[in-house]
């Protein structure tokens, strides 16, 4: 273990003074160790008259009492008030131990009105493969409130149907995993990215060794590991601390359609395009100028851009007009100065990228 400590002394040493990078564990996942998804169904009793009355909640209740040993004569109706049925779900995480305990949330899955003071009954957590992993019970904590008059006025605060329970799952049995076997561990980066797949390679073998990491694609790095289980932790340990420049992301505009929000990501740049759009003109124009130090001063020449915006709100203005070279930011400065709405921006990019002379990939969400 003298190793490891020297390794992650040498770790602390090298990423103590990298900047504007990022630990390989905040970008990346081990492919095999993941979380998996838990879903069951269940009744809650104990609700002060905001039940269901849903037919298969009667049924539900009804298989409940028989398995007690209790059987009610046939057509009889319940009457359930302070009944529902419900939807159970738990993300299971990695390594996780039979006897630990994970949080649940509970769902209506009737016409209940509220699951304010409700107690979960006993519940079976299934995984994807029908196997149970885990049972739920418990006191829901729910953070919804709903208040009804009888002259059929009400009020609703948040959603009253579904709350959780913390801790409210008991783990039965562990999910098998991968991460154990074999001489080699793959990490997958959360952004596939060419560049950030050659910037971790590089860095694994610059610190461990020649060979120790290779790239199979823009997401996945195969990496040697130990056998020993003890070593893997610890070598992992060293590996996800290790930090990397990233990529830069490609350029993009994303536009929100329902709620007019439009984010513009970096190196988005426009080719020369004019556009008409109502009753606005807006002139870019981006110019580059010399700067030529002193004759006996020390420094360097050079070349500075020069971005230059005119501005007509004239009834008789129909044209935008973008030289070469302007960036985006220039374009949105324009017709914020104006008081143009994000409608008018989002029909202008659309056009402009049908036209060829956005250099971003648009996408409308």
């Amino acid at each position: 273990m003298k190793i490891w400590r020297q390794l992650s002394v040498m770790l602390l040493l090298l990423t103590a003074s990298t900047a504007y990078a990022e630990r390989i564990k905040d970008i990346t996942s081990i492919s095999g160790v993941r979380s998996n998804q838990l879903v069951g169904y269940g009744l809650v009793v104990g609700l002060d008259g905001t039940g269901d009355k849903a037919p298969f909640t009667t049924q539900t209740f009804l298989n409940m009492m028989s398995e007690f040993g209790i059987t009610l004569p046939v057509g009889t109706d319940p009457k359930l008030k302070n009944v529902a049925a419900v939807s159970v779900t738990a993300d299971l995480p990695p390594f996780a131990k039979p006897g630990q305990r994970v949080d649940v949330t509970v769902a209506s899955l009737g016409n209940a009105k509220s699951l304010r003071g409700g107690a979960l009954l006993f519940t079976p957590l299934k995984g994807a493969d029908g196997n149970i992993y885990a049972v739920a019970q418990g006191n829901l904590v729910v953070g919804g409130f709903g208040a009804e008059g009888n002259d059929g006025s009400s009020i609703k605060v948040n959603v009253p149907s579904v709350g959780r329970i913390p801790n409210g799952a008991s783990v039965e049995q562990a999910v098998p995993n991968n991460f154990a076997r074999g001489d080699s561990l793959i990490f997958n980066l959360d952004q596939p990215d060419f560049t950030t797949a050659r910037a971790l390679v590089d860095k694994i073998n610059d610190m461990l060794g020649p060979n120790t990491a290779e790239a199979l694609d823009a997401t996945s790095i195969r990496v040697s590991a130990p056998r020993d289980t003890s070593q893997r932790v610890a070598y992992l340990s060293v590996i996800e601390n290790l930090v990397v420049e990233t990529g830069k992301e490609r350029a993009k505009v994303i536009i929100n359609s329902r709620t007019g929000t439009i984010v513009i990501g970096q190196n988005v740049m426009i080719e020369p395009v004019a556009v008409t759009h109502g009753s606005l003109t807006v002139t870019i124009t981006e110019d580059f100028a010399v700067s030529q130090p002193n004759a006996l001063a020390e420094g360097e020449t050079v070349v500075v851009p020069q971005t230059n915006i005119n501005i007509d709100n004239g009834a008789d203005s129909r044209m935008f007009k973008f030289g070469p070279g302007v960036s985006l930011d220039d374009i949105v400065k324009a017709v914020n100065e104006v008081g143009a709405a994000p409608g008018d921006l989002m029909a202008i990019l659309e056009a402009m990228k049908q036209a060829g002379a956005l250099k971003a990939e648009l996408i409308v969400i």
